[in-house]
């Protein structure tokens, strides 16, 4: 029996993905080119640039090193402004709401550091929403490595097959998948296109369906994978 849900934060919770990919498209628009969203989300799930180096790509296209402190910087402006009018996801409050008076526990496993998900859980109000938060400053390998899904599991106390989660990319399908966590893609803008067949379900939002009906169907799809 389900016991547990833990969600991923970027691109789950809230949706930190899209802004920062337009922040970094306006910015190659600004040299003349164009970043192509399938090189950009190649980073999706993970943490810094560790797949694909958008300042690298840049500096290549444009044939010259560019002053990547002051790109940082009025990329990181762009990013910021449109963030901090962007909302939780849709659907969220109510299924965190359904979700509790199942008692079930409720998680946060995320690849970004303490001070990034704290932080944005507290200006969402959701601070005391959740039972445990693991982030990717905590562990020695982030996603798609399943440590910080241990980590958030021995926090909650809870096994990994009385628990589901909710992902956005494949590196953090593969993180849950690894854990021997039962996972749902519920993908966002920059995600959407991205190969989620990794995930149990894939699922378009967390409004999707009723709240109780969705947990109906999320314990129901779990039994059936044990």
């Amino acid at each position: 029996m389900l016991e547990a849900l833990v969600f991923d934060f970027d691109g789950v919770i809230l949706d930190t993905e899209t802004p920062l990919f337009e922040a970094w498209a306006r910015l190659y628009r600004e040299y003349g080119h164009v970043l192509p969203i399938e090189k950009w989300a190649a980073n999706v799930g993970g943490y810094a640039y560790d797949v694909f180096d958008p300042y690298v790509e840049l500096e290549q296209r444009t044939g010259r090193s560019l002053d990547r402190e002051a790109l940082k910087m009025l990329r990181r402006q762009w990013y910021l402004g449109a963030l901090s009018r962007q909302g939780m996801a849709q659907g969220l409050p109510k299924l965190l709401d359904a979700a509790r008076n199942r008692g079930w526990k409720l998680g946060v496993a995320s690849s970004s550091d303490r001070e990034w998900v704290h932080g944005h859980l507290r200006r969402l109000e959701l601070a005391d929403r959740f039972d445990a938060v693991a982030c990717g400053d905590e562990v020695e390998r982030v996603k798609p490595d399943p440590a910080v899904y241990h980590l958030c599991l021995r926090r909650l106390g809870v096994e990994s097959c009385a628990t589901a989660a909710f992902e956005d990319s494949p590196r953090g399908t593969a993180a849950a998948r690894a854990a021997n966590i039962y996972c749902l893609a519920v993908p966002n803008p920059v995600t959407r296109a991205m190969d989620l067949s990794g995930a149990h379900w894939l699922v378009p939002s967390l409004d999707a369906y009723p709240p109780e009906q969705f947990l109906d169907e999320v314990a129901a799809r779990h039994a059936l994978s044990l």
